[in-house]
Formats: structure tokens, C-alpha cells, sequence
């Protein structure tokens, strides 16, 4: 069993991921807010890996990965610091970001880098569900490694049991068709995740995208396994206090 698998197996309501940027606040920072991130409540740590243009990504990720990467973050450097991660964290770790990046590492030399320091999954928002069935998937499955899709309150019934089918962790179900740190109120949403509830789909769900503090964590677990939260540590992280400080009082205003 995997660890994503453990997790949910062992919990199945009020899964909190954490997003941090590797390598922010500062370059040598990203297993400290690791860490803290596991002292301080977090289940799951979603690790985005800078890149110069995240489609996906709000003006608060965006920011978080400019400054990560004008810090020297590189995939390279990455792995370097996650060499010796297994000996400190112990909750499921998945990678986070974009195809351009990974490719030109090498996908598969990726992900058996992934694997080997101890990469639990990876959500790669712009690899076509094409591309994974015919080109990427048995790779990513080779190495053991989780891959999570994305689906939105747009996508198809038809098009989310596919992708449910594809899927193997959880799937993230983005709460509004926008970027990361969306203001929009997701309590508007609750018929889309109570048809999400109701479809019986084979993977956990997390939601994603405008989760902020305790009210919006709620609401999006109400008919979910969790939720998935991003900018607004992002932003408690880049107020000056230390990792530690600031990681601890902000997801005591969540938990």
C-alpha cells in the first residue's frame, strides 16, 4: 500500500494537503516548511516545482516561484535537497508542476529521481490525458509514483469517469474555473461537489482552489474527503516570520 493509499485509508474526511513552492521562501527553506508543515497538522504536502509559466497557477504562486527560481531552485537542486527527505517527513509527498520543466530533465529520468528520494505522486496540470494513456503513463507507473488529475465543475461526466478510471491517489477537483487563489465564494459550489459525492467515483477527492481558512476548508470537505490549500500559506509564509511561526499559527487558523 502506498502511502496516499495508507492516508486515505487510515482518514477519510478532512485530508488537508499543504502547497509550498520549493525553494521559497528561501532556496535552503523547502524541507524546513516540510517539516513544519508536518509538526503543525498538514496530511499531505503538495510540492510545486517552480516554472517561469504556470498556467494554472494565481498571482500569489506565481510570485512564490519567480522568487524561488531567481533563488536558483532548478528539478536538479530539488532532488538534492529531497535526497535525505524519507529519514525526516513521513507524509505522502507529491510533486507539483509543469511538462516543459520535466522534459527537459527527462521524463523518465524524472521520475526515477522521484521515486528514488521518496516522491509519493505527481500532478502535471498541462499533460493531456492523451498523452499520459499513450506515451506517459506506463512510465509513471513503472516507478510507482501516483498521478493525479485535475478536473473541473465544466468537465463532462463522461470525461471524469475517464479520468477517475486514470487516476490513481485522489482526484483534485479545482472548485472554479480559474487560477489558484481565486476569490470566488465555494460555498457556491456545493452542488458540484455533492454530484462529484454522489457519482461513486473509485478515487478520494480533494478540493482545490480558494481555500483559505477554517469556514472554506469546511465547506469544501463537506462532501469531500479534503481539501487542498495553496496561496493563502504561500502568503503567511512570505510575512516575515519564520517558517515555523508562521507555518504554526496559520494552520491553527484552518484546523
Amino acid at each position: 500500500m502506498t502511502r496516499i493509499e495508507e492516508l486515505f485509508k487510515n482518514k477519510q474526511q478532512k485530508v488537508l494537503n499543504v502547497y509550498c513552492t520549493a525553494g521559497f521562501p528561501k532556496l535552503e527553506s523547502t524541507l524546513q516548511v516540510m517539516q513544519a508543515l508536518q509538526n503543525n497538522g498538514a496530511d499531505l504536502i503538495e510540492l510545486g516545482m517552480p516554472y517561469s509559466d504556470p498556467l494554472a497557477d494565481g498571482p500569489v504562486i506565481q510570485q512564490s516561484g519567480a522568487v524561488a527560481l531567481k533563488n536558483g531552485m532548478t528539478i536538479a537542486i530539488l532532488f538534492k535537497q529531497l535526497e535525505d527527505m524519507r529519514s525526516i517527513i513521513n507524509l505522502p509527498v507529491i510533486l507539483m508542476g509543469y511538462m516543459n520543466p520535466v522534459l527537459q530533465y527527462g521524463f523518465e529520468s524524472f521520475c526515477a529521481k522521484a521515486a528514488e528520494v521518496g516522491i509519493d505522486g505527481l500532478i502535471l496540470p498541462d499533460l493531456p490525458m492523451y498523452e499520459y494513456e499513450s506515451e506517459y503513463g506506463d512510465i509513471i507507473k513503472k516507478y510507482g509514483l501516483n498521478l493525479i488529475f485535475l478536473v473541473t465543475p465544466e468537465t463532462k461526466d463522461e470525461r471524469l469517469k475517464r479520468i477517475d478510471e486514470l487516476s490513481t491517489g485522489f482526484l483534485y477537483a479545482v472548485s472554479s474555473s480559474s487560477t489558484t487563489g481565486s476569490n470566488k465564494d465555494i460555498s457556491d459550489q456545493q452542488s458540484y461537489f455533492q454530484k462529484l459525492h454522489d457519482m461513486k467515483l473509485k478515487n478520494p477527492i480533494l478540493v482545490g482552489f480558494g481555500i483559505k481558512d477554517k469556514q472554506t476548508f469546511d465547506v469544501a470537505c463537506e462532501h469531500t474527503n479534503g481539501a487542498i490549500i495553496g496561496s493563502a500559506y504561500i502568503k503567511a509564509l512570505g510575512n516575515g516570520k519564520d517558517v515555523d511561526t508562521a507555518t504554526k499559527e496559520f494552520l491553527q487558523t484552518v484546523l
